[in-house]
């Protein structure tokens, strides 16, 4: 449910790309130091989005090393680290972890269960160091179970589950920032559960495995409908982006939210609409 929270490429200048780049490699060496190769598994867009918005709100000072790695052996690459991509890490890593359990108990999937049992131990590392969040981590997604094995309809309720659990991610001090980026994760959770259900949809009416899309999926303005809803969850989320007074990354993270958090929507649509048309004409 991961993966959403894009950059458009195309439309970055060559130094924002590699300044994402570097904040996206600074957080896959945080996340292979702390936990390993498992741990590096755990990688997101979506994390990356969180380290830079945090690292430039709070003004982070970044440490940045050029080298090689496993994935990039020829060209060395700048990464870029500090205590924010710390944090980001750790919430990867749990994130990963509690799914992990979730799909297991869910399908018993065995790949699932063998992930989560790699990183059971280091979760319990980060639930001492962070106990409130991890404790909420896994409580909103235990009642996001309980809530699609119930075949739970209501878009909302379940979207705003999600909702809650990103913004409790997001929502990194108790300052005066809390209640912005708490908005921020709160819509953009939202806004990925919405996205991942649309994506899914006609696989899941396939499988017979739960979609809270599938009550209206035969409507004649389902994706209009979804659309919309889409609209509503990024226009909030940005409505307290730009309260938030940003500077160094601002440009970077407007390119995410205005535009490329619509790169898999674009895509899935063209793709359904590729499927319905061969439909008919077969």
């Amino acid at each position: 449910m991961f993966g959403y929270v894009l950059i458009n490429k195309p439309e970055l200048k060559i130094r924002e790309f590699e300044k994402y780049r570097s904040y996206y490699c600074g957080l896959c060496h945080a996340l292979n130091d702390k936990y390993g190769v498992f741990g590096r598994l755990t990688l997101n867009y979506d994390m990356t989005f969180l380290v830079m918005l945090l690292s430039d709100l709070y003004d982070e000072e970044d440490k940045t090393v050029y080298g090689r790695c496993v994935l990039h052996p020829v060209h060395k690459h700048c990464n870029r680290r500090n205590d924010i991509t710390e944090y980001c890490a750790d919430m990867c890593v749990l994130l990963t972890y509690y799914k992990c359990a979730d799909d297991w108990n869910d399908d018993k999937k065995l790949s699932k269960k063998l992930w989560a049992g790699r990183l059971k131990h280091k979760c319990k590392k980060i639930a001492k160091e962070h106990p409130k969040k991890a404790e909420f981590v896994k409580d909103k997604l235990l009642l996001l179970a309980e809530m699609e094995k119930e075949e739970v309809t209501h878009v909302d309720k379940t979207a705003r589950i999600f909702g809650e659990l990103m913004a409790e991610i997001f929502a990194y001090k108790e300052d005066e920032w809390k209640n912005d980026l708490y908005k921020i994760g709160f819509y953009l959770g939202k806004y990925v559960y919405l996205l991942d259900a649309y994506e899914d949809i006609e696989e899941d009416i396939r499988t017979g495995s739960y979609n809270p899309l599938k009550g209206i999926y035969n409507n004649e303005d389902f994706e209009q409908h979804v659309l919309n809803l889409l609209l509503m969850m990024i226009g909030e989320c940005t409505d307290a982006f730009e309260r938030l007074p940003l500077v160094e990354n601002v440009e970077i993270l407007r390119n995410i939210l205005y535009s490329g958090v619509w790169s898999r929507f674009g895509k899935t649509k063209a793709e359904n609409q590729k499927k319905h048309r061969k439909g008919k004409e077969g």
